[in-house]
C-alpha cells in the first residue's frame, strides 16, 4: 500500500468521528448558551471548530477538500458572510499549504506518463512547484522547441485516495449537513463522486483542453492554452502568463475590472458549447485567469483546467433550454410546464401549480429580464433564501421537480456562473449574450 492509500485510511477513520465531533460540540455549545452565551457567536464557534478538523483531515492530501471546497464555493455568494467566513479561511490555509512532491518524485512520474526519453523534449523543468493543484502541482518548464510550458504532475496514489475520501464524505454528509446551513450536501458530494474519475485522467482533459484552443484560437477576448503533451497523470500545456485570477478581482477589484471579466466569463461560457461541443463545467474563480493587456488596459481572460466539461451530444447546448427560458420571460406558465413535461424535468404522474413553478424558476431567468443586470451577493442571497423558505409556497415545488441526466452538469454550471458572478457582482449585457449563443433563447 502506497503512502496516500494508508492515509486515506487514517483519514477515513477521521472523517467517521466528524459527525460526533460535531454533536459533541454542539452540546458544548447549548451549555454555552444555558450560560447566557448569545447563540449566534456560540453558533459561530461550532461551526469554526467543525470547519477545521473537517479541512485539517482532509487537506493531508488536498483532493478531497479542494474538490468539495470548490463545489461549495460557487455557492458562497448565496450564504450569509458569518456562515461561509470559516470555512474560506480554512479552504485558504489549505490551498496556500500544499506539501510539494519531492523532485524525484515528479521525474519518475514525468518518465512513467511521457516516455524515458521526456528530458529530450523537455529540456527545463523548474526545481519546484509553482502552483498547487487539487491532486497535483504544476511546474514550470520549457519545451525543445523554447516554448514555455506548465507541467502538471498528478501526486502518485492521488486518484485512489480521492475517490476514498468521498466515499467516506459521502457516508457522514447527514452529520455534516448541520454545517452548512441549506446546502443539501449528499447530493452534492454523489455528483463530485460521479466527476471525479473524469478529471484524475489527465488524457481526457487534454482532448477537451485541445479542443478549447483550437476554437478560441483566434478569439480576441478569450486564451486557451495549448496542449503540448499528455499521459495518464501528467499534462502540458504552453505556459499562460497571468497576473492573477477572478479571485484577486473579486476580493478587490475596481468596478470595471468587475464588469469587463464578468461579461467575458458569461461570453465564454455561452459560446463555448457551440464552437468547441462541450460546457466548461467547473466555474471556480481559480480557473480563469487576469490576462494583461499590452496597452496597459483591461486585459483578456485566460481559462485553465478542463478536467470537468460537459459532451454536449448535439454538440451545443440544448434548444429546450433556451426555449424555455424565454417562454418563462413571457410568463407563460402554462407552457412552460408542458416543456418542462417533454425535457423530463416533470414526470408524467406529477401535478404542479404552473405559477408556483414560474416563480421558483425566477432566479433563471431574472437577469435576462433587462438588456442589462447587476449580480450582487444581496441578490444571490434573496433568490437562495426564497426557494429555501419551507414557509414560501415555491419551495415545494423543488421536491415535485426531476433533473435528467442530460442536464446534470448544464445545471450546476449555471448554478455556479450565477454564484460566481454575484461574487464579482458585476454588471453584465447577459439577454444580448444569451440572444447571440443560447439555442431557441432567440427565436
Amino acid at each position: 500500500m502506497s503512502d496516500l492509500p494508508r492515509k486515506a485510511v487514517r483519514r477515513g477513520a477521521r472523517l467517521a468521528a466528524l459527525p460526533l465531533g460535531y454533536a459533541g460540540r454542539t452540546a458544548v455549545g447549548f451549555g454555552r448558551r444555558l450560560g447566557g452565551q448569545p447563540a449566534e457567536q456560540v453558533l459561530t464557534d461550532v461551526q469554526q471548530r467543525t470547519a477545521e478538523q473537517l479541512f485539517r483531515t482532509l487537506g493531508e492530501l488536498k483532493g478531497g477538500a479542494m474538490k468539495f471546497g470548490q463545489a461549495l464555493s460557487v455557492l458562497e455568494a448565496a450564504l450569509p458572510d458569518e456562515l461561509t467566513a470559516p470555512y474560506r479561511e480554512q479552504l485558504t490555509a489549505l490551498q496556500d499549504s500544499a506539501p510539494p512532491m519531492p523532485t524525484a518524485t515528479v521525474r519518475r512520474e514525468i518518465a512513467a506518463n511521457l516516455g524515458d526519453d521526456w528530458k529530450e523534449r523537455l529540456v527545463w523543468l523548474d526545481g519546484g512547484p509553482t502552483a498547487a493543484a487539487s491532486i497535483g502541482q504544476v511546474h514550470r518548464g520549457r519545451w525543445v522547441d523554447d516554448r514555455e510550458v506548465a507541467v502538471k504532475v498528478q501526486y502518485p496514489g492521488a486518484g485512489e485516495a480521492l475517490m476514498s475520501d468521498l466515499r467516506q464524505l459521502s457516508r457522514v454528509a447527514r452529520g455534516v449537513a448541520p454545517v452548512f446551513p441549506g446546502i443539501d450536501i449528499k447530493p452534492l458530494v454523489a455528483e463530485i463522486q460521479e466527476r471525479a474519475a473524469e478529471e484524475l485522467d489527465y488524457d481526457l482533459e487534454a482532448e477537451a483542453q485541445a479542443a478549447y484552443a483550437e476554437a478560441f484560437r483566434d478569439d480576441p477576448d478569450i486564451v486557451i492554452p495549448d496542449v503540448v503533451d499528455h499521459g495518464g497523470t501528467v499534462l502540458v500545456t504552453e505556459w499562460l502568463e497571468s497576473a492573477s485570477s477572478l479571485a484577486r478581482v473579486i476580493r478587490d477589484g475596481s468596478q470595471e475590472e468587475r464588469d469587463h471579466y464578468g461579461e467575458l466569463f458569461v461570453r465564454f461560457l455561452f459560446a463555448g458549447p457551440s464552437r468547441s461541443g462541450m460546457l466548461h463545467a467547473d466555474p471556480h474563480p481559480g480557473n480563469f485567469r487576469v490576462v494583461p493587456a499590452e496597452d496597459g488596459g483591461l486585459g483578456r481572460l485566460g481559462v485553465l483546467d478542463f478536467g470537468a466539461v460537459a459532451r454536449l451530444p448535439e454538440r451545443r447546448l440544448p434548444d429546450a433550454m433556451g426555449r424555455l427560458i424565454r417562454v418563462a420571460l413571457d410568463n407563460d406558465a402554462d407552457t412552460l410546464v408542458a416543456g418542462l413535461r417533454e425535457e423530463g424535468f416533470i414526470k408524467e404522474s406529477i401535478q404542479v401549480d404552473p405559477e408556483l413553478v414560474l416563480a421558483y424558476l425566477a432566479p433563471f431567468v431574472e437577469p435576462a429580464e433587462a438588456e442589462t443586470f447587476r449580480f450582487t451577493r444581496e441578490w444571490m442571497r434573496e433568490q437562495f433564501e426564497r426557494i429555501n423558505d419551507p414557509r414560501n409556497p415555491a419551495f415545494t415545488v423543488a421536491t415535485r421537480l426531476n433533473l435528467p441526466t442530460s442536464y446534470l452538469l448544464i445545471h450546476r454550471t449555471w448554478l455556479g456562473g450565477l454564484g460566481l458572478l454575484s461574487q464579482l457582482e458585476c454588471e453584465a449585457p447577459f439577454r444580448s449574450l444569451m440572444e447571440e449563443f443560447l439555442p431557441g433563447f432567440a427565436d
